[in-house]
């Protein structure tokens, strides 16, 4: 069926591509939004795309929930398709946007970010282990007590850590730069593992993290490291109880740590590289432990029965 869908639709999609990377898309992005384009097009079964109308965009994406996917992944393939359209008015070869004006799937706002706390996350970095233990350390160190995103730690190259000043210089979303503080312990396990950095199968390879075929670790090579390590250190907690914890919750876990220590909201959203301060205020959740502490310093005087 991919076949047949590069035959009908092979110049938008070619096109497309031009146009993701021309703006800047990085190459996780192009690949995750063609990937969902490809789907919305094979939901069409060979209709032309000028015949397209924004009831086929709601019906694809109703069957894509009916599949049960989150409400998260709905909104991005609802993004690809939108952004599939647009590029093609842009370039021209199209005039409208069938999947512009439809509604976003509302998001549960009210759950709290899944995150690991100090102990937990010491306990974390321990269950770290392999041949290439340094590296992976130096990964999670990053996402945890610096705040990465994954795809940020896959892009970074040697250049953008001046151990001198103790910097750390990030290409983050929105194509935008931000320089982060680099605490003395993770700078001096950093050092170590650019060091120990594997040999690269080219000369040249200018990234900072190599895997073990000699390329710039993927994405998907990052997470699956997480996955691995997450299962090590769940390992004596029962299959149907353990926290859904991904490489993103390293990331989480920062940001609540942070606000927990009394650092302002404004700063927090600089050093996560969120462009609006709203992103940042998922982060403001407050456990079942502090309320009952809150709760417990109310000095409480209940009159005698007379």
């Amino acid at each position: 069926m991919q076949d047949d869908t590069e035959d009908l639709y092979g110049e938008e999609l070619e096109a497309f591509l031009i146009w993701m990377k021309d703006a800047g898309y990085t190459h996780y992005t192009q690949k995750s939004y063609l990937s969902d384009v490809h789907e919305f097009l094979e939901s069409l079964k060979g209709k032309s795309l000028s015949s397209v109308k924004k009831f086929h965009v709601v019906s694809f994406l109703s069957a894509v929930r009916e599949r049960g996917v989150s409400d998260s992944t709905r909104n991005r393939k609802h993004a690809s398709v939108n952004c599939f359209f647009k590029a093609l008015i842009e370039l021209e070869l199209y005039a409208d946007n069938p999947a512009a004006g439809i509604k976003k799937s509302k998001m549960d706002k009210n759950r709290a970010p899944v995150f690991l706390d100090e102990v937990d996350l010491s306990r974390f970095l321990q269950s770290v282990d392999g041949k290439h233990r340094l590296r992976n350390m130096a990964v999670f160190l990053l996402m945890s007590y610096m705040g990465l995103r994954v795809g940020e730690v896959h892009a970074l190259n040697l250049a953008d850590f001046n151990p001198e000043r103790k910097l750390l210089s990030v290409y983050g979303k929105g194509r935008k730069w931000r320089s982060i503080p680099v605490p003395e312990a993770v700078k001096e396990v950093l050092q170590q593992a650019i060091t120990d950095r594997l040999k690269p199968w080219r000369a040249k390879e200018t990234a900072m993290f190599i895997s073990q075929k000699g390329r710039r670790l993927s994405i998907r090579c990052i997470q699956q490291i997480a996955a691995d390590t997450f299962d090590r250190f769940q390992h004596e907690v029962p299959q149907d109880r353990r926290a859904a914890y991904s490489s993103h919750k390293l990331r989480h876990s920062f940001a609540t740590m942070l606000l927990r220590k009394g650092a302002d909201l404004r700063t927090v959203q600089e050093l996560l590289g969120h462009s609006s301060i709203q992103t940042t205020t998922i982060y403001t959740h407050i456990t079942s432990r502090e309320k009952e502490e809150a709760v417990g310093r109310l000095e409480i005087h209940i009159p005698s029965q007379k």
